[in-house]
């Protein structure tokens, strides 16, 4: 422990076990991947963690953030994600012993920590994202973006629409009422016999009705702000395509479009459980209530550079918000970007499918600083400028996209995706079985797929320095 700390915290020797006969490490082979942890973490600026508890003075010693960081971290490594099961393996697997020692946190001890913590892991982000560089893993050559949506911690039993909500509301409403007639009848009849009553009496099924009565009401209000910010964004919509057709001399295709409503769909509904998700259409397993986890990947070593969370449906707002991401994890990390024979920085390869495709995104990555090549759907070969040309216009930007695409730079940037991207999330929801999302709220689910991220990055560290140290 350096002099910064002055808290006292429960001590964590993980080298205890080399002094005993049947220790972790003797029975493990010397490359296992929880002593690359274990050289690993303590190398790592935690100031963040220790800081939560230096001005805290109640209760006893906790434990080293070092070893709870060092337990999560390997934990995530090896699946496992549970704090149940991470306290069970606490108990009986020899790498897990490693870590914890003979001082082992229940699981109500590791849940509390990940919560508390999530936030904090973002800078164990970046940290790792700077030793990859460091070791030559990360080149800015090509980022390859792409989503993948898994169901969160949310029974689709727990919904409700809301035409169901106002229904639901009505009969809530009339049983009160019935039920504060009774009482006053009850009251009134106690009054003749007793002559005496408190006033303030209750009855359980009034206030169980009450309560549901609220939830329901909150929830409407979540439905009707949404479906108010969606026809803002309609409108506004509606607007730029208007001015735009106005500035070409063109126009309108098509019938008039109906007036926009701000009163949400019938069919339109939340969750009790966490209201925060969407339903999100699955591969081949129907509809869950879902997060949409975004990452943006290198393709040198397929390290995440960037790793964000949305509850939108669909990507097509996501290009944009990823690039941003990835380029503020480069500057906090003091990753210099690519520059050409003046100095001057390069753009970045960007390549996405179809479903981040827009002209006003492809515009503005160009303006961060990328080169986007983003597909615009199925397309002929051949289409694009040249068609464009044989029809005497000038191409449109999706057309030139397209055209883009079918160079041969193009083609051998894009066809580059389905090899840095998509592995990724195969080998995190398929290797490593990480497919539902285990915390509730965004925030927090966006942590939890920072950890998972983060340990994706340090597995790919490990296994390049066990390629090296075989090689030499």
């Amino acid at each position: 422990m350096d002099g910064k700390h002055v808290k006292t915290y429960r001590h964590w020797n993980p080298d205890i076990y080399a002094q005993e006969c049947h220790s972790p490490r003797s029975k493990l082979p010397p490359g296992d991947l929880v002593f690359f942890f274990l050289d690993l973490v303590p190398q790592l600026d935690l100031g963040q963690f220790y800081a939560y508890y230096e001005e805290e003075t109640r209760g006893a010693p906790p434990f080293d953030p070092r070893e709870m960081v060092c337990l999560l971290l390997y934990a995530y490594s090896v699946g496992v994600y549970s704090s149940r099961k991470i306290a069970a393996a606490c108990e009986r697997n020899l790498a897990f012993l490693a870590i914890v020692g003979n001082d082992r946190p229940d699981f109500r001890t590791i849940s509390d920590f990940r919560k508390l913590h999530l936030e904090f892991f973002k800078g164990v982000f970046l940290q790792v994202l700077r030793l990859a560089k460091e070791l030559g893993m990360m080149r800015l050559g090509n980022l390859s973006t792409d989503g993948t949506k898994m169901p969160g911690n949310a029974s689709r039993h727990k919904a409700m629409s809301y035409a169901y909500m106002v229904k639901e509301e009505q009969r809530l409403q009339a049983e009160i009422a019935a039920l504060l007639e009774a009482a006053g009848q009850q009251d009134r009849e106690e009054d003749a016999a007793l002559a005496s009553r408190r006033g303030d009496e209750l009855p359980e099924e009034l206030q169980r009705r009450e309560q549901r009565l609220a939830t329901i009401a909150e929830a409407k209000q979540r439905l009707e702000e949404q479906a108010k910010a969606v026809a803002a964004a309609e409108q506004q919509r509606r607007a730029d395509a208007a001015a735009e057709r106005e500035r070409k001399g063109k126009p309108r295709r098509g019938k008039e479009p109906g007036p926009i409503s701000e009163v949400p769909d019938a069919k339109a509904q939340t969750n009790f459980t966490d209201p925060e998700l969407k339903v999100m259409k699955q591969n081949n397993k129907g509809w869950e209530y879902s997060a949409n986890a975004q990452a943006v990947v290198d393709d040198a070593f397929q390290i995440i550079v960037a790793c964000e969370v949305s509850a939108a449906t669909n990507d097509k707002e996501q290009a944009v918000p990823m690039a941003q991401a990835v380029l503020a994890n480069l500057q906090a990390a003091g990753i210099e970007r690519p520059k050409d024979a003046q100095g001057h920085p390069q753009k970045i390869p960007n390549t996405a499918d179809s479903g981040y495709y827009s002209e006003k995104a492809a515009r503005q990555l160009e303006e961060l600083g990328f080169d986007p090549y983003l597909a615009t759907g199925r397309q002929k070969h051949h289409a694009g400028e040249e068609a464009a040309a044989e029809r005497g216009v000038e191409a449109t930007a999706q057309e030139r996209m397209r055209a883009k695409l079918q160079s041969a730079e193009g083609r051998a940037l894009y066809s580059r995706r389905k090899v840095i991207v998509e592995p990724v999330f195969g080998q995190i929801k398929g290797a490593r079985g990480f497919r539902r999302w285990l915390l509730r709220g965004l925030e927090k689910i966006a942590g939890e797929w920072r950890l998972v991220c983060v340990t994706h990055n340090l597995l790919k560290i490990w296994r390049r320095q066990c390629a090296l140290a075989l090689i030499n």
